[in-house]
């Protein structure tokens, strides 16, 4: 039951990642043509870059899921099935806890910004707690598939998709 709602939260992320790429690719077309056909558009750049920045954290729990981080596994591959499942472990717990904290700052900030009525400083003077929700909803979401994978981890399961084709270095 777990295991199927975590795999589609992965999957609405990352269709909310494709969403703000496609939105960002949009956003820069546009200002493109502004410039050249002499309209002024205000706060393109702006909502480029939120875009881009949503993307990045909604894409977040997807990549871990199907190995895309970088894992460095020259300490790992060196030791023994023991070692290797305590390793694993330790930096499981760790990584939890790193995404944690930052799922718990991610949603401080969005807080501040809504109650405080924070806004950029650009030309569009967006409330910037809607760029930062995204964030958020992404950092929990790397919480979440953290948590997923040390589960998955302690009950002896896969929970990396690594294709065939991934880069080995010897």
């Amino acid at each position: 039951m777990f295991a199927n709602l975590t795999i589609k939260l992965y999957r609405y992320l990352m269709l909310g990642a494709c969403i703000s790429m496609v939105a960002a690719f949009v956003a820069i077309g546009l200002g493109v043509i502004a410039r050249e056909a002499a309209w002024n558009i205000q706060g393109l750049d702006a909502y480029a870059g939120y875009s881009i920045a949503a993307a990045l954290f909604l894409a977040l729990p997807s990549t871990l899921k199907q190995g895309d981080h970088i894992r460095v596994t020259l300490i790992s591959q060196r030791l023994g099935e023991r070692a290797r499942y305590v390793l694993e472990h330790v930096c499981l717990f760790g990584g939890t806890a790193l995404a944690g904290y930052m799922a718990y700052f991610a949603c401080r900030l969005v807080w501040i910004s809504r109650t405080t009525h924070d806004v950029s400083q650009g030309a569009d003077a967006t409330p910037l707690w809607i760029p930062q929700l995204f964030m958020a909803i992404g950092a929990i979401g790397f919480c979440i598939a953290f948590i997923d994978a040390w589960l998955h981890h302690i009950r002896g399961e896969t929970f990396y998709v690594v294709g065939s084709d991934t880069a080995r270095v010897e």
